[in-house]
């Protein structure tokens, strides 16, 4: 369905939309005309005069998107130094039958269907884009008067996530040398001490029915490649996983120092990577799927001396898509969904897309892909995919 019909069927009032990208740049003095010449072939773009009445949809105010990041390098690499940032946004106008300019007022609820609420915003008022706004002073947390219940309104504000062993010991910790904890501090701590990053839960120890375990839950899936070894050379020690390959030839320089090419045979082992980009992905499907790619592929060339990325695929795990129009007998409003994650079919529709050319730029290829949907209520237990694998 093309945008247009999705608009009108959130809001019949919209006969027409016009949209074209346009393009922002922030500049240390005024460039040359010749600067100029280069800024318009680089954009491939000609100088206009936007019509009245629209708006724009841009990178959130205040953030810099992936695709500036990449531009304003190219700018920096072709000499046009005099540019500090380049970003890129969408003008609309949406046209009401008898040719009238709707304002936004006329059309909220159609917003949604026009940008990414995660990434991007909707404004009429464009001139501070690039605004730099005075960092905000820290702040410190008064749990020596408040106790735990300051803590954990801080916890709750801040998106922080601690676990009340993890308010315990912060409790408990900033009570013995007698200071407040700052904003960055417990950010810090939630970053570092996270299961990301520690594995505080899958590399734990546990205790059932009060005996200890033998082995944590990490143990438990080294110790199948423990006893059953293959053909695998290095895993769970290295940035990727290397199992036994093939020898074969290798037309490269010689390594006398005498630079000539010539056929040399050699042993080529076989590495593997999985990269897990879940909680990016669900707050901004491209980019965080994008990123996931790049974040494999580096692992890849890091193992052992190095090594030499081939192709690549692409597994989503998401919960019911419910497409508009297209309802499964299956798909149920059980609950309502997060509004701060990214719907399943939005992930579907970018994510796939995001991973596939960041490999295609990096030149990569994704061969393949899994894709599955579930979402279900068992037993009064509500389960789904709602934040993606």
């Amino acid at each position: 369905m093309a945008l247009r019909e999705r608009l009108q069927a959130v809001e019949p009032a919209i006969a027409d939309v016009e949209a074209e990208y346009v393009y922002f740049l922030d500049a240390r003095e005024a460039p040359s005309e010749a600067d100029r010449q280069k800024t318009d072939a680089l954009l491939s773009v000609v100088p206009g005069i936007l019509e009245p009445g629209g708006f724009h949809v841009t990178p959130r105010k205040g953030t810099i998107s992936p695709w500036s990041s990449k531009a304003t390098d190219i700018f920096q690499n072709c000499g046009l130094v005099c540019i500090t940032r380049v970003e890129r946004g969408i003008y609309y106008r949406m046209l009401a039958a008898e040719g009238r300019v709707l304002g936004i007022a006329e059309f909220r609820p159609a917003l949604a269907l026009l940008h990414d609420r995660m990434t991007e915003g909707v404004y009429t008022d464009i001139s501070d884009l690039f605004a730099h706004p005075e960092p905000a002073p820290y702040r410190t947390v008064d749990i020596l008067g408040g106790g735990e219940a300051a803590l954990q309104e801080a916890n709750r504000t801040m998106g922080l996530a601690l676990s009340q062993d993890e308010v315990t010991y912060l409790l408990e910790a900033y009570r013995r040398i007698q200071r407040n904890p700052t904003d960055v501090e417990l950010v810090m701590f939630g970053q570092v001490n996270s299961e990301h990053c520690r594995h505080k839960i899958f590399n734990a120890e546990w205790v059932i029915d009060g005996q200890r375990q033998d082995r944590t839950l990490f143990g438990m899936i080294r110790h199948t490649h423990a006893t059953h070894p293959g053909n695998t050379l290095v895993a769970y020690k290295d940035n990727s996983g290397v199992m036994a390959g093939f020898e074969d030839v290798w037309f490269q320089v010689r390594r006398d120092g005498s630079q000539v090419y010539a056929f040399s045979k050699g042993q080529t082992d076989i590495l593997m990577k999985v990269e897990t980009h879940n909680h990016p992905t669900a707050i901004a499907p491209y980019p965080g799927a994008a990123t996931g790619v790049g974040g494999e592929i580096r692992d890849e060339c890091a193992t052992g001396i190095g090594g030499k990325p081939k192709a690549g695929l692409s597994a989503f795990m998401v919960s019911n898509l419910r497409v508009p129009g297209y309802r499964m007998p299956w798909e149920r409003d059980i609950a309502e969904f997060p509004e701060r994650l990214a719907t399943p079919l939005q992930i579907m529709l970018e994510g796939p897309i995001g991973g596939a050319n960041f490999g295609n730029e990096f030149g990569r290829p994704q061969l393949c892909g899994i894709f599955k949907t579930f979402e279900d209520v068992h037993n009064g237990r509500y389960r789904g995919y709602h934040k993606p694998i």
